[in-house]
Protein backbone atom coordinates (compact mmCIF):
# COMPACT_ATOMS: atom_id res chain seq x y z
CA UNK A 1 0.00 0.00 0.00
CA UNK A 2 1.19 3.54 -0.77
CA UNK A 3 0.14 6.91 0.56
CA UNK A 4 -0.78 10.04 -1.40
CA UNK A 5 2.91 10.88 -1.89
CA UNK A 6 3.76 7.47 -3.34
CA UNK A 7 5.53 6.18 -0.23
CA UNK A 8 5.02 2.60 0.90
CA UNK A 9 3.21 2.37 4.22
CA UNK A 10 2.34 -0.37 6.67
CA UNK A 11 -1.14 -1.87 6.72
CA UNK A 12 -3.22 -4.47 8.54
CA UNK A 13 -4.30 -7.71 6.85
CA UNK A 14 -6.16 -10.47 8.68
CA UNK A 15 -5.24 -8.74 11.97
CA UNK A 16 -1.53 -9.00 11.20
CA UNK A 17 0.84 -6.08 10.60
CA UNK A 18 2.15 -5.95 7.04
CA UNK A 19 5.41 -4.08 6.47
CA UNK A 20 6.21 -1.55 3.79
CA UNK A 21 7.65 -4.38 1.67
CA UNK A 22 4.22 -5.99 1.48
CA UNK A 23 5.21 -8.90 3.75
CA UNK A 24 3.74 -9.58 7.17
CA UNK A 25 6.18 -8.76 9.97
CA UNK A 26 7.66 -11.82 11.73
CA UNK A 27 5.10 -13.60 13.88
CA UNK A 28 6.06 -15.55 17.01
CA UNK A 29 2.90 -16.68 18.72
CA UNK A 30 2.52 -16.04 22.43
CA UNK A 31 0.18 -18.46 24.23
CA UNK A 32 -0.63 -15.63 26.65
CA UNK A 33 -3.78 -14.41 24.93
CA UNK A 34 -7.50 -14.78 25.36
CA UNK A 35 -10.81 -13.93 23.76
CA UNK A 36 -11.99 -11.70 20.98
CA UNK A 37 -10.76 -8.09 20.99
CA UNK A 38 -12.54 -5.07 19.54
CA UNK A 39 -9.98 -2.39 20.49
CA UNK A 40 -10.61 1.23 21.40
CA UNK A 41 -7.17 2.34 22.65
CA UNK A 42 -3.48 1.91 21.88
CA UNK A 43 -1.24 1.46 24.94
CA UNK A 44 2.52 2.12 24.76
CA UNK A 45 4.97 0.27 27.03
CA UNK A 46 8.67 -0.21 27.60
CA UNK A 47 9.93 -3.76 28.11
CA UNK A 48 12.30 -2.97 31.04
CA UNK A 49 14.42 -5.78 29.58
CA UNK A 50 17.96 -6.25 28.35
CA UNK A 51 17.05 -6.82 24.67
CA UNK A 52 14.11 -7.22 22.33
CA UNK A 53 14.90 -10.94 21.98
CA UNK A 54 14.92 -11.58 25.72
CA UNK A 55 11.61 -9.72 26.07
CA UNK A 56 10.04 -11.66 23.20
CA UNK A 57 11.08 -14.96 24.75
CA UNK A 58 9.70 -13.84 28.11
CA UNK A 59 6.35 -12.85 26.58
CA UNK A 60 6.16 -16.23 24.79
CA UNK A 61 6.64 -18.12 28.06
CA UNK A 62 3.32 -19.38 29.50
CA UNK A 63 4.62 -18.87 33.03
CA UNK A 64 5.08 -15.13 32.36
CA UNK A 65 1.31 -14.65 32.07
CA UNK A 66 2.07 -11.54 30.01
CA UNK A 67 2.18 -10.64 26.33
CA UNK A 68 1.76 -7.77 23.88
CA UNK A 69 0.64 -7.48 20.31
CA UNK A 70 3.97 -6.07 19.07
CA UNK A 71 7.56 -5.80 20.30
CA UNK A 72 9.71 -3.17 18.57
CA UNK A 73 13.49 -3.38 18.85
CA UNK A 74 15.95 -0.54 19.15
CA UNK A 75 16.93 -1.19 15.52
CA UNK A 76 13.31 -0.69 14.40
CA UNK A 77 12.61 -4.39 13.90
CA UNK A 78 9.07 -5.51 14.69
CA UNK A 79 7.79 -8.89 15.90
CA UNK A 80 4.09 -9.63 16.35
CA UNK A 81 3.10 -11.99 19.17
CA UNK A 82 -0.70 -11.75 19.21
CA UNK A 83 -3.17 -10.96 16.39
CA UNK A 84 -4.86 -7.59 16.79
CA UNK A 85 -8.31 -9.18 17.17
CA UNK A 86 -7.22 -11.19 20.22
CA UNK A 87 -6.75 -9.98 23.79
CA UNK A 88 -3.08 -9.71 24.79
CA UNK A 89 -2.08 -9.55 28.45
CA UNK A 90 -0.17 -6.27 28.50
CA UNK A 91 -2.19 -3.91 30.71
CA UNK A 92 -2.78 -6.03 33.81
CA UNK A 93 -4.74 -4.41 36.61
CA UNK A 94 -5.73 -1.13 34.99
CA UNK A 95 -8.40 1.53 34.87
CA UNK A 96 -9.42 4.46 32.73
CA UNK A 97 -12.11 6.44 34.52
CA UNK A 98 -14.98 3.94 34.92
CA UNK A 99 -13.47 1.42 32.48
CA UNK A 100 -11.53 -1.38 34.18
CA UNK A 101 -9.29 -4.06 32.72
CA UNK A 102 -7.82 -2.38 29.63
CA UNK A 103 -6.57 -5.67 28.17
CA UNK A 104 -10.10 -6.14 26.84
CA UNK A 105 -10.15 -2.73 25.18
CA UNK A 106 -6.67 -2.06 23.80
CA UNK A 107 -3.77 -3.03 21.59
CA UNK A 108 -0.38 -3.07 23.32
CA UNK A 109 3.02 -2.16 21.84
CA UNK A 110 6.20 -2.96 23.79
CA UNK A 111 9.34 -0.95 22.98
CA UNK A 112 12.72 -2.47 23.82
CA UNK A 113 13.97 -0.10 26.51
CA UNK A 114 15.57 -0.61 29.92
CA UNK A 115 13.38 2.05 31.52
CA UNK A 116 14.48 3.87 34.66
CA UNK A 117 18.17 3.66 35.59
CA UNK A 118 20.12 4.17 38.77
CA UNK A 119 23.67 5.44 39.29
CA UNK A 120 25.50 8.54 38.13
CA UNK A 121 27.13 10.00 35.02
CA UNK A 122 29.48 7.46 33.51
CA UNK A 123 27.74 4.53 35.18
CA UNK A 124 24.00 4.33 34.66
CA UNK A 125 22.75 0.87 35.59
CA UNK A 126 19.52 -1.00 34.81
CA UNK A 127 17.81 -3.23 37.35
CA UNK A 128 19.25 -6.28 35.53
CA UNK A 129 22.83 -5.02 35.80
CA UNK A 130 23.63 -3.63 32.35
CA UNK A 131 25.54 -0.34 32.41
CA UNK A 132 24.61 2.32 29.84
CA UNK A 133 26.75 5.20 28.54
CA UNK A 134 25.73 8.79 29.07
CA UNK A 135 24.76 9.23 25.40
CA UNK A 136 21.96 6.67 25.83
CA UNK A 137 20.52 8.33 28.92
CA UNK A 138 17.96 11.09 29.35
CA UNK A 139 17.55 12.96 32.63
CA UNK A 140 13.84 13.70 32.85
CA UNK A 141 10.98 13.93 35.31
CA UNK A 142 8.22 11.35 35.20
CA UNK A 143 4.72 12.79 35.26
CA UNK A 144 4.15 11.33 38.74
CA UNK A 145 7.51 12.35 40.23
CA UNK A 146 8.59 15.56 41.94
CA UNK A 147 12.08 15.57 40.43
CA UNK A 148 14.19 14.14 37.59
CA UNK A 149 15.76 10.71 37.28
CA UNK A 150 17.68 8.78 34.60
CA UNK A 151 15.98 6.86 31.77
CA UNK A 152 17.30 4.97 28.77
CA UNK A 153 16.55 6.92 25.62
CA UNK A 154 14.61 5.45 22.72
CA UNK A 155 16.28 5.38 19.31
CA UNK A 156 15.05 7.46 16.39
CA UNK A 157 14.56 4.41 14.17
CA UNK A 158 12.60 2.68 16.95
CA UNK A 159 10.24 5.62 17.39
CA UNK A 160 9.84 5.89 13.61
CA UNK A 161 8.92 2.20 13.37
CA UNK A 162 6.49 2.55 16.26
CA UNK A 163 4.85 5.55 14.59
CA UNK A 164 4.45 3.71 11.28
CA UNK A 165 2.97 0.64 12.97
CA UNK A 166 0.70 2.73 15.18
CA UNK A 167 -0.52 4.76 12.21
CA UNK A 168 -1.70 1.58 10.48
CA UNK A 169 -3.28 0.24 13.68
CA UNK A 170 -5.11 3.45 14.64
CA UNK A 171 -6.47 3.93 11.13
CA UNK A 172 -7.56 0.31 10.64
CA UNK A 173 -9.32 -0.11 13.98
CA UNK A 174 -10.51 3.46 14.48
CA UNK A 175 -8.80 3.82 17.85
CA UNK A 176 -9.77 6.95 19.76
CA UNK A 177 -6.71 7.55 21.95
CA UNK A 178 -3.09 6.59 22.60
CA UNK A 179 -2.01 6.18 26.22
CA UNK A 180 0.98 5.12 28.28
CA UNK A 181 0.83 2.15 30.62
CA UNK A 182 1.36 4.63 33.44
CA UNK A 183 -1.84 6.44 32.41
CA UNK A 184 -3.97 3.38 33.11
CA UNK A 185 -2.02 1.87 36.04
CA UNK A 186 -0.43 4.89 37.78
CA UNK A 187 -0.13 3.13 41.13
CA UNK A 188 2.25 0.47 39.81
CA UNK A 189 3.62 1.26 36.32
CA UNK A 190 6.13 3.80 34.97
CA UNK A 191 6.23 3.00 31.26
CA UNK A 192 6.80 4.27 28.67
CA UNK A 193 8.38 6.98 30.85
CA UNK A 194 9.40 10.57 30.10
CA UNK A 195 12.05 9.59 27.54
CA UNK A 196 9.25 8.57 25.18
CA UNK A 197 7.68 11.58 23.37
CA UNK A 198 4.10 10.49 23.98
CA UNK A 199 2.50 13.91 23.39
CA UNK A 200 4.18 14.34 19.99
CA UNK A 201 3.53 10.70 19.13
CA UNK A 202 -0.17 11.08 19.92
CA UNK A 203 -0.33 14.35 17.98
CA UNK A 204 1.06 12.67 14.87
CA UNK A 205 -1.44 9.83 15.15
CA UNK A 206 -4.61 11.68 16.15
CA UNK A 207 -4.09 15.11 14.59
CA UNK A 208 -2.73 18.39 15.89
CA UNK A 209 -4.79 20.70 18.05
CA UNK A 210 -5.28 23.20 15.22
CA UNK A 211 -6.55 20.53 12.80
CA UNK A 212 -10.21 19.46 12.68
CA UNK A 213 -10.97 16.30 14.61
CA UNK A 214 -11.69 13.25 12.40
CA UNK A 215 -15.15 12.09 11.47
CA UNK A 216 -16.65 8.99 13.07
CA UNK A 217 -19.84 7.04 12.53
CA UNK A 218 -22.01 5.35 15.14
CA UNK A 219 -21.36 1.62 14.91
CA UNK A 220 -24.71 0.93 16.62
CA UNK A 221 -27.77 2.85 17.76
CA UNK A 222 -26.21 5.10 20.38
CA UNK A 223 -27.60 7.30 23.14
CA UNK A 224 -26.21 10.82 23.33
CA UNK A 225 -26.01 12.33 26.82
CA UNK A 226 -25.41 15.67 28.48
CA UNK A 227 -22.27 14.44 30.26
CA UNK A 228 -19.62 11.68 30.17
CA UNK A 229 -21.52 8.82 31.83
CA UNK A 230 -24.73 6.82 31.91
CA UNK A 231 -25.95 8.85 34.90
CA UNK A 232 -26.31 11.95 32.73
CA UNK A 233 -29.60 12.71 31.01
CA UNK A 234 -30.06 11.99 27.33
CA UNK A 235 -29.78 15.03 25.08
CA UNK A 236 -32.75 13.67 23.18
CA UNK A 237 -35.01 10.68 23.85
CA UNK A 238 -34.20 8.71 20.71
CA UNK A 239 -30.77 7.22 20.09
CA UNK A 240 -28.50 8.28 17.26
CA UNK A 241 -29.07 5.82 14.44
CA UNK A 242 -26.32 3.43 13.40
CA UNK A 243 -24.28 5.13 10.67
CA UNK A 244 -24.87 8.67 11.96
CA UNK A 245 -21.79 10.80 11.34
CA UNK A 246 -20.24 12.72 14.23
CA UNK A 247 -17.17 14.90 14.66
CA UNK A 248 -15.03 14.19 17.71
CA UNK A 249 -14.49 17.33 19.80
CA UNK A 250 -13.07 15.98 23.05
CA UNK A 251 -12.60 12.97 25.30
CA UNK A 252 -12.95 12.00 28.93
CA UNK A 253 -11.88 8.41 29.39
CA UNK A 254 -13.98 6.16 27.19
CA UNK A 255 -16.60 8.91 26.70
CA UNK A 256 -16.40 11.18 23.65
CA UNK A 257 -17.84 14.68 23.24
CA UNK A 258 -19.16 14.85 19.69
CA UNK A 259 -20.85 17.18 17.27
CA UNK A 260 -23.60 15.30 15.42
CA UNK A 261 -23.90 16.04 11.70
CA UNK A 262 -27.17 15.95 9.80
CA UNK A 263 -27.70 14.38 6.37
CA UNK A 264 -26.18 17.44 4.66
CA UNK A 265 -23.08 17.40 6.87
CA UNK A 266 -24.18 20.44 8.87
CA UNK A 267 -23.88 20.49 12.70
CA UNK A 268 -27.07 19.32 14.39
CA UNK A 269 -26.43 18.92 18.14
CA UNK A 270 -23.65 18.10 20.60
CA UNK A 271 -23.30 15.69 23.49
CA UNK A 272 -21.45 12.73 24.95
CA UNK A 273 -21.42 9.19 23.56
CA UNK A 274 -19.62 6.00 24.55
CA UNK A 275 -16.44 5.69 22.48
CA UNK A 276 -16.63 1.91 22.17
CA UNK A 277 -19.46 2.39 19.68
CA UNK A 278 -17.70 4.79 17.33
CA UNK A 279 -15.79 3.84 14.20
CA UNK A 280 -13.74 6.08 11.94
CA UNK A 281 -15.68 7.28 8.90
CA UNK A 282 -14.36 6.28 5.50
Amino acid sequence: MIDLWGKAIMKIKNHRLVGKDGQAVPYERSPNQSGKLDPTYLIMHFTAGSSARSSIEHLKNPSAKASAHLVIGRDGSIVQLVPFDRVAWHAGRSRLHELRGLNRHSIGIELDNAGELSGEPGRWTAWFGTVYPDDQVAIATHQYDAGPSAWQEYTEVQIAAALEAATAIVAHYGLIDVLGHDDIAPDRKRDPGPAFPLAQFKSRLLGRADEPEPLFVCAANLNIRSGPGVDFEKVRPEALAKGTKVRLEGREGVWCYVEVLDATGAPDLTGWVHGNYLARSG
